[in-house]
């Protein structure tokens, strides 16, 4: 989502008052250099959550494993921009989700509306993955949506968009796919979470979400899709560490392991993504361990993506791996 840093007033004085406890506060996934006191400690405020608006676009990486991507070859980055939106005057578009169905590749994704701090659901339609055309909104509520996070299901397509300024998580069905949608039920209420990711592991549902501090990670799990959702015991599973709470991606099974993807978000909103390893899941337990201490997507320096990236979505193609991302220029 393109998305929200926190802000306030008197957070530092509590902070310096707390002194030494907070001193030995590290989170043992931070990565390299990265000290979490410091990541703190940058923070003024925490009350009033600031929009922040840049120039994102969506693109497309390759490579052999999906630690070792690159721009794609095949294509010019970015693939698709706010240029590309006919229907409604977009300021920016983010937050890409990738979905193939019967040899027809279709991509959900945010869509910034110019001078409305609002978001809605757009997609485009490719025949190989890699030309994409616009094809319009396909959802909007009466407040802000992002990070479509689309998937099959029993022969059925659900997408759960990010919808935090309802308090909600939400899930949709394609009643016709991929333009109509409708409501089924609200799966977490009461919070305001964000870039909610599900996956389905032994039988259960799973689901990770941050908050708009974007500094936690809690998990939620389920028997059932549509209701019945539990908050896991050891929530947060990321604890005050704003450069790996926050959902980047999908979570993708690879070898018969499981790994997360977290966005950096400090000190500014969506530089670079990392990859964990899911290395211990149950409903009583959860670890993991950080895959290597590089990005899997970083800042460019140049171009399109030269400020950050903070979302890969990633797919299996021609015996290694396709990842639909997004990257902002300044």
């Amino acid at each position: 989502m393109i998305s929200y840093l926190p802000n306030g007033a008197g957070w530092m004085v509590t902070m310096l008052g707390l002194g030494g406890i907070l001193g030995i506060l590290v989170h043992k996934h931070q990565p390299s250099g990265y000290r979490t006191l410091r990541s703190l400690l940058r923070r003024k405020k925490v009350e009033a959550p600031v929009e922040v608006k840049r120039d994102w676009a969506i693109g497309i990486y390759e490579g052999s494993s999906p630690w070792e991507l690159v721009e794609s070859k095949r294509v010019e980055n970015p693939v698709l921009t706010r240029d590309d939106v006919t229907d409604v005057n977009a300021e920016l578009i983010a937050d890409p989700f990738m979905i193939v169905r019967e040899g027809v590749y279709y991509l959900f994704f945010e869509v910034l509306l110019q001078g409305e701090d609002k978001g809605v659901i757009g997609h485009a339609v490719s025949a190989d993955g890699f030309e994409w055309q616009y094809r319009g909104v396909v959802l909007e509520e009466d407040f802000h949506l992002a990070y479509p996070h689309v998937f099959e299901w029993n022969g059925q397509v659900y997408m759960v968009p990010e919808s935090h300024r309802d308090f909600s998580v939400r899930l949709y069905r394609a009643v016709e796919f991929p333009r109509r949608w409708e409501f089924v039920n609200k799966l977490l209420t009461g919070h305001d979470y964000v870039d909610a990711t599900l996956f389905r592991y032994g039988d259960m549902w799973w689901m990770f979400a941050s908050t708009t501090r974007n500094d936690v990670l809690n998990l939620y799990y389920s028997q059932n899709l549509k209701d019945g959702w539990s908050a896991h015991p050891m929530n947060p599973v990321v604890k005050l560490d704003k450069h790996i709470a926050r959902p980047g991606g999908s979570v993708i099974e690879r070898e018969g392991k499981l790994y997360r993807f977290g966005q950096d978000d400090d000190p500014d909103y969506g530089i670079q993504v990392f990859a964990f390893e899911i290395v211990e899941l149950d409903i009583n337990v959860y670890r993991e361990r950080m895959m290597l201490e590089k990005p899997v997507v970083t800042a460019s320096g140049h171009g399109w993506n030269a400020a950050g990236m903070h979302h890969v979505d990633l797919h299996r193609r021609d015996g290694g791996w396709m990842a639909v991302v997004d990257g902002h220029s300044a």
